[in-house]
């Protein structure tokens, strides 16, 4: 298994989402709300500079992705 960067911010990560059909649809302070129609998924994504790796893997869970898949995505 790869292993995740630790220097992602919340924008990388909105970026790599927005990539396979998630939308940013609101943000609220400094957490952007992510959603996808097909399959349904929402992820809540802060905006900061940088993303522990234990929240990033939440992310991923969430997007029913593997790291591979995230880590092609932020190519």
């Amino acid at each position: 298994m790869a292993k995740l960067p630790r220097d992602l911010s919340g924008h990388d990560v909105r970026a790599a989402l927005e990539k396979i059909g998630f939308a940013f649809r609101r943000q609220r302070g400094s957490h952007m709300v992510l959603r996808r129609d097909d399959p349904p998924a929402r992820v809540v994504v802060p905006d900061h500079r940088t993303i522990r790796v234990g929240t990033l893997r939440q992310f991923i869970a969430g997007a029913n992705l593997t790291i591979d898949e995230f880590l092609r995505l932020l190519n």
